[in-house]
């Protein structure tokens, strides 16, 4: 007789204990767990880091930060190579033009800013020019007729070049239009700005190759 009440109570111990253990074919409520997803390296953001300079590139209002080549402007390197031919004949030759000051405009003329602009340079090289200043326009892939059109239309007073391939463009990183760059009399680029400018930010770029000179805009 004992034996069966010791029996029975075992069953019912086990049978409690069953109740307690969630049945494996019952749906879980607990949400599913997600899987961790690395990041591809594909959609990782990289960014060009310029190489220090004492002199920082100036920036138009409203121009959005350049990036890559042009984040730099060179600024504080040796000017790149730039041979091309000019407007009405002949050929601009920055190394030929060492020992002076060089203001460098790589434009176009369906740029309404490049429109804009001219004037402006038209004025610091009158007022600049005594002072051993040049101011050169690069045309960035159009005809030479458009181009002297252009020009004559502002009554251009500075040579303009043709970069008819754009490899100057590529060289001096010119990537959005206009840019400019100011190279100082020993070949040495010491500021540089995406167009869209006034004449506070060209006086800038003009100080730091005319030392000694304070630039009025």
């Amino acid at each position: 007789m004992g034996l069966i009440i010791g029996a029975s109570v075992a069953v019912a111990v086990l049978a409690g204990a069953a109740l307690l253990v969630p049945d494996a074919a019952q749906p879980s409520h607990e949400p599913p767990s997600l899987p961790v997803i690395a990041a591809s390296p594909s959609l990782q953001a990289s960014a060009s880091v310029p190489p220090s300079s004492s002199v920082a590139p100036s920036q138009g209002a409203g121009s959005a930060p350049p990036s890559g080549a042009a984040a730099n402007f060179h600024v504080g390197q040796p000017a790149p190579a730039l041979v091309v031919p000019q407007v009405g004949g002949g050929t601009i030759d920055l190394a030929k033009l060492k020992g002076k000051p060089v203001w460098i405009n790589f434009m176009a003329t369906w740029c309404p800013p490049c429109r804009d602009e001219f004037p402006l340079m038209n004025g610091f090289a009158a007022r600049y020019g005594g002072r051993g200043l040049v101011v050169l326009a690069v045309d960035v892939k159009e005809d030479e007729g458009i181009v002297a059109s252009f020009a004559q239309s502002l009554n251009t007073t500075f040579p303009v070049g043709l970069d008819a391939d754009g490899a100057a463009q590529q060289r001096w990183g010119a990537v959005v239009l206009p840019v400019h760059f100011w190279v100082d009399a020993q070949g040495i680029v010491r500021d540089g700005s995406l167009g869209g400018i006034g004449p506070d930010v060209m006086a800038r770029g003009l100080e730091s190759i005319l030392p000694g000179v304070t630039v009025t805009p």
